[in-house]
């Protein structure tokens, strides 16, 4: 893994030297695969898979099934396991990304070392019973990992090789690992940044925060304190996309508007709730 990550980076270092000499469109679908890829992590392995915040039929979960493989952190699977570990030892040897270990080690640090024994076994321990039977998480799972690869580095390469005759060097290192490597960042500034700096208006005694930056970088997911506090929430955010930015709640809402998205789960409610056991037992 250390291998890898070392050098995807370096092949997205040499993405950043070929930015110049691409076309516009190959930014421009770039960009584009920065939220389609984002929004597979987010909306897909994250709030479908790991959480089961919303249920969707067979055609959006395929479709964000090949988002995710654009992302290429893993499969579904493992990615989904590996957060339920999270959320159930957050901030304990048993989290995989422990950010009281600091920022470097919740960011990347984790990845460059072999798993704790306490984390192979509280990841051994979680239930995927649900995972293993959605065909959609199961075909990922059985063509890793030349699935992920060929959605992640090829095919956005042949669309901009075929679409706008961009060469298939630029098309594989700015639109494949320039992309890819800036989402995953984006991703891991959840895992670090979001559980070190920002406000906890919901949970004062937590480490995850509400950190706006994060949010944008992440599509929505950077309203931490109010995810782990509500982690069944499929909006990861107390409020609405014009008060917190969240284009994955955006997208989700299209999906429920067009019929392929059903049962999205809100914690608003209670947290009015809570609010008013917060404000009686003061008065008291």
């Amino acid at each position: 893994m250390a291998m890898y990550i070392t050098f995807v980076h370096g092949l997205a270092l040499a993405g950043v030297l070929c930015v110049p000499a691409s076309k516009a469109a190959t930014l421009a679908w770039a960009l584009a695969l920065w939220f389609i890829s984002g929004f597979g992590i987010t909306g897909g392995a994250h709030r479908l898979w790991a959480h089961r915040s919303y249920s969707a039929g067979p055609m959006f979960r395929f479709a964000t099934m090949v988002a995710n493989s654009i992302a290429n952190q893993g499969t579904i699977w493992h990615w989904a396991r590996d957060h339920r570990t999270h959320h159930m030892h957050s901030e304990t040897p048993a989290d995989p990304h422990d950010a009281t270990r600091g920022f470097w080690f919740a960011h990347i640090g984790w990845l460059y070392l072999k798993k704790d024994p306490r984390v192979k076994e509280a990841g051994a321990k979680i239930e995927m019973d649900d995972l293993c039977q959605d065909w959609v998480v199961m075909l990922q799972r059985r063509s890793d990992p030349w699935w992920n690869l060929w959605w992640c580095f090829g095919a956005p390469a042949l669309v901009a090789h075929l679409g706008w005759s961009e060469t298939l060097c630029n098309g594989v290192l700015v639109a494949g690992a320039l992309r890819y490597v800036w989402v995953l960042h984006m991703t891991w500034l959840v895992n670090s940044a979001a559980h070190l700096w920002g406000e906890r208006p919901y949970d004062p005694s937590s480490n995850p925060a509400e950190n706006a930056l994060v949010a944008i970088g992440s599509l929505g997911e950077g309203w931490h304190n109010w995810h782990h506090k509500y982690p069944f929430d499929y909006a990861a955010s107390e409020l609405g996309v014009l008060a917190q930015f969240n284009p994955t709640k955006l997208v989700i809402d299209v999906g429920a508007a067009l019929g392929s998205v059903t049962g999205r789960k809100r914690a608003t409610a209670m947290w009015e709730r809570h609010k008013r056991s917060l404000a009686e037992t003061k008065t008291e």
